[in-house]
C-alpha cells in the first residue's frame, strides 16, 4: 500500500456519538441494525465494515452542506458502540480499495472530476485527481448506492477550508 500525500478524513468522533446519542433519544430519522452479512454496514468513524450481528446505526448525513448544487443527504453506518477514529491518515483504508467512485471538489464544492476504482489503485486516481489545481478535496462514495465514505483532503491546499473540516 502507497502512502498518500494528503490526508484521509474520517466522520469526525463529534458526529458518530451525536448519532449514538440520537438514537437512545429515539430519533425518527436513526435506525439501530444489526448488520447481517460481511461488506454491508460501513461504518464511516473506523473505517471498517461491521461484522455480522455488531449493531450500527443508520442515519442521514450530508458530506456537502445545503446551500450548494451538489448538496445531498444521504444514510451512512456509524457503530452502535464506541469505536476508535480512523488514525491511519496517510493511508487509503485497505477496506475500501474497491466499489468506491472517487469525486473531486473545488473548494466551492463545485464537482470538477470523478473517477470510479474498479481495479485501479485508489492512491493513484487520488493523486490524478489532485492534479487539477482547484482540486480541494475528494469524496469517497460507494459505487454501487452513492453514500459518502470518507474523505480525502489535499495536504497545504489554499482553499481556506478547514483541514479535517470540510463540511464534515
Amino acid at each position: 500500500m502507497k502512502s498518500l500525500d494528503s490526508r484521509i478524513i474520517p466522520l469526525p468522533t463529534e458526529i458518530a456519538e451525536a448519532a449514538r446519542s440520537a438514537i437512545k433519544a429515539g430519533a425518527a430519522d436513526h435506525a439501530l441494525v444489526m448488520a447481517q452479512s460481511p461488506g454491508s454496514c460501513p461504518c464511516r468513524h473506523c473505517l471498517r465494515w461491521a461484522k455480522p450481528g455488531e449493531r450500527v446505526i443508520l442515519f442521514p448525513y450530508a458530506a456537502i452542506p445545503s446551500g450548494h448544487p451538489y448538496a445531498e443527504t444521504g444514510p451512512i453506518f456509524v457503530h452502535a458502540e464506541k469505536c476508535e477514529r480512523y488514525r491511519a491518515t496517510n493511508e487509503y483504508p485497505a477496506e475500501f480499495r474497491s466499489g468506491r467512485v472517487l469525486r473531486a471538489y473545488d473548494s466551492n464544492y463545485n464537482l470538477i472530476d470523478a473517477q470510479v476504482v474498479n481495479g485501479n489503485e485508489p492512491e493513484t486516481v487520488i493523486e490524478r485527481l489532485f492534479q487539477n489545481a482547484d482540486a480541494a478535496f475528494v469524496d469517497v462514495r460507494s459505487v454501487t448506492h452513492g453514500c459518502f465514505t470518507f474523505r480525502v483532503l489535499r495536504v497545504g491546499h489554499a482553499s481556506g477550508l478547514p483541514f479535517d473540516r470540510v463540511a464534515l
